[in-house]
């Protein structure tokens, strides 16, 4: 199955959440083919569908004092971060095309993660009923989705060098009593985003049948 991947870079979280509502219509179409996102953004605090106030650890406030944007979304979940080198995947996909069927879009978007810290020598494993990847009693990967017509949007942020002072301003996932990690912790080593997205594009192909053209290049 052909689809397509668009590389932006570093971007804001607005922008790229205005693009995802445009590649969606485009998708439900038929004019745009499965397209997978690949994004860093800007240092962001998103609060999902089933956000809870307690979860943020500190004021609006104090929150724009450390530049950290706050942004509500439309993706299921609580309240996560993002920020730089942190590897976010937005997979706007018909999900007819994938069983159309929720429980199993989230276990494979898991299991892509899996599948790529696998080819790190990294064990990781779901932890029911929570949604996501774990490291242990670390949270490597959050994930939230919307679905529309079918259509997916929002999807995956994954933890390659990312600062993870920030998760400690709120309560991950709403998920009490349990910490994050990130790729770089666990191998005591630095690895990047970008030596992430291949990987990330592999797994997405094997798990979900894809052939993806070449991509394009990050946005300047």
């Amino acid at each position: 199955m052909k689809a397509q991947i668009r590389d932006l870079g570093r971007i804001a979280y607005d922008p790229c959440t205005e693009l995802q509502r445009e590649l969606l219509e485009q998708v439900s179409k038929g004019n745009e083919p499965d397209t997978l996102l690949l994004v860093e953004h800007d240092p962001v605090v998103t609060l999902g569908a089933g956000y809870h106030e307690a979860n943020l650890l500190l004021s609006p406030e104090q929150f724009a004092e450390r530049g950290v944007q706050i942004a509500h979304t439309g993706r299921g979940g609580d309240v996560t971060y993002h920020g730089p080198g942190q590897l976010v995947l937005y997979p706007i996909f018909d999900l007819t095309r994938h069983g159309k069927d929720l429980h199993l879009w989230l276990r494979s978007l898991e299991q892509a993660m899996i599948d790529l810290l696998a080819k790190l020598q990294i064990q990781a494993r779901r932890f029911p009923p929570h949604t996501g990847v774990w490291i242990g009693d670390g949270k490597v990967a959050a994930i939230g989705i919307q679905v529309r017509k079918w259509i997916s949007m929002h999807g995956i942020a994954l933890n390659c060098d990312n600062d993870l002072a920030p998760f400690g301003w709120i309560v991950p996932c709403g998920i009490q009593g349990h910490g994050v990690t990130s790729i770089s912790r666990e191998l005591s080593q630095d690895f990047t985003v970008e030596q992430a997205k291949p990987l990330a594009v592999e797994t997405f192909q094997n798990v979900f049948g894809l052939e993806f053209e070449i991509p394009a290049p990050a946005r300047k």
